[in-house]
């Protein structure tokens, strides 16, 4: 005998067996007290708690099963199942307790076992008790399951609702990173316009680089919500204006291409993770590198979107990893709460020193929440 399955069984139905050792010694007592001290054979002591325990679990089993059915008048089943309940309980019930009084208490047993009308209700009785306990324990079962479940529902509801406000504090943290100073937008581009209409003739590059600038600043103060998809091609845009003025600024020494392959009219995308990408290659990458150029890489096809960003690693900036590594984490978050499991992102060093960020995204509208 494995005396370790029983005990892993009694650990795990404990309190089964406890409540059915407190009833049966609470049943018996009563019973013996009401019938005025006159105690019951314990053979039939024995048969009537083993066929009441498993009409118990049987009928809990079956009214369960017509619960969870996907008929529409489920309920109506439940009539015909304790009648052939009671049927076969009473065909079961009357040839074993007549075999006991005929045989094992034959010499103490004198009267004859009979199945007649009082037979009959005390059985029917006796089952009726036993099944009316049943339904009880299966109602307040699923009482218990549907509650973990609305708890369940709820807890998830307050981990979304924690997450989006999360992702709009990313978002917000993303737009402080991008555009530090919240001037007026009015008197703001008013001012650049007048600067970079004075300085076209002057300083045609200072020029171009107050351009660039005023675009990424206005697209910065749109301030998208966490929860909208923006126009991928903006996105686009905004990447040729970084790196144009990154090309002023360092005199146009940086070794850096944007290849963007597929039409990507429509295709519509969350806001800045793009632009975190570029930025952390410009921030801790070497941008500068004569024979390996930063490359961005964005490949549409109808079906999928594919991005793709590698560049050298900066040795010098190694410290700075970490803060690389929360804006990575916080670009998996906000993909996973747009695309769950219809895109993947991948980011890794290779044996020659190159940094790869990967996504990879199933498009099934590119239209989606285009207005």
């Amino acid at each position: 005998m494995n005396f370790q399955k029983i005990k892993d069984w009694y650990n795990k139905n404990h309190i089964h067996v406890k409540a059915w050792a407190f009833f049966i010694l609470y049943d018996v007592f009563i019973t013996g007290i009401a019938s005025g001290g006159r105690w019951g054979y314990i053979e039939f002591y024995l048969l009537h708690y083993v066929m009441n325990i498993s009409l118990f679990y049987f009928h809990a089993f079956g009214i369960n099963k017509i619960l969870q059915s996907n008929f529409r008048a489920k309920y109506w089943f439940i009539i015909p199942f304790v009648l052939l309940e009671l049927i076969a309980y009473m065909a079961i019930a009357f040839p074993s307790e007549y075999l006991i009084t005929s045989t094992v208490l034959a010499t103490k047993f004198k009267e004859k076992l009979v199945f007649n009308e009082l037979y009959i209700m005390r059985s029917v009785w006796r089952s009726l008790y036993f099944i009316g306990f049943s339904t009880g324990y299966v109602f307040l079962l699923n009482s218990l399951k549907e509650r973990k479940r609305v708890q369940k529902l709820e807890k998830q509801n307050l981990v979304n609702t924690i997450e989006k406000q999360a992702l709009e504090n990313d978002l917000v943290q993303s737009q402080n990173n991008f555009l530090r100073s919240q001037i007026n937008p009015h008197f703001l581009f008013n001012t650049l316009n007048f600067i970079y209409n004075d300085a076209r003739k002057k300083a045609p590059l200072a020029a171009d680089a107050i351009m660039n600038l005023s675009e990424m600043m206005r697209y910065a103060l749109k301030r998208p919500e966490a929860s909208e998809l923006v126009p991928l091609s903006e996105e686009v845009e905004q990447i040729e204006h970084l790196i144009n003025l990154h090309k002023l600024r360092t005199a146009n020494t940086i070794n850096f291409d944007l290849e963007v392959t597929g039409d990507l009219f429509g295709l519509r995308f969350p806001p800045l993770i793009l632009l975190t990408l570029v930025e952390n290659m410009f921030k801790h990458g070497n941008i500068a590198h004569s024979s390996q150029p930063s490359v961005v890489q964005i490949n549409y096809d109808k079906s999928s979107l594919n991005i793709t960003t590698i560049n050298m690693i900066n040795e010098v900036k190694k410290k700075e990893s970490e803060s690389h590594h929360v804006g990575i984490e916080n670009i998996d978050k906000r993909l996973n709460n747009f695309y769950k499991d219809k895109y993947s992102f991948k980011f890794y060093k290779d044996p020659l020193n190159r940094y790869f960020t990967e996504i990879k995204v199933d498009i099934d509208n590119p239209m989606a929440g285009l207005n």
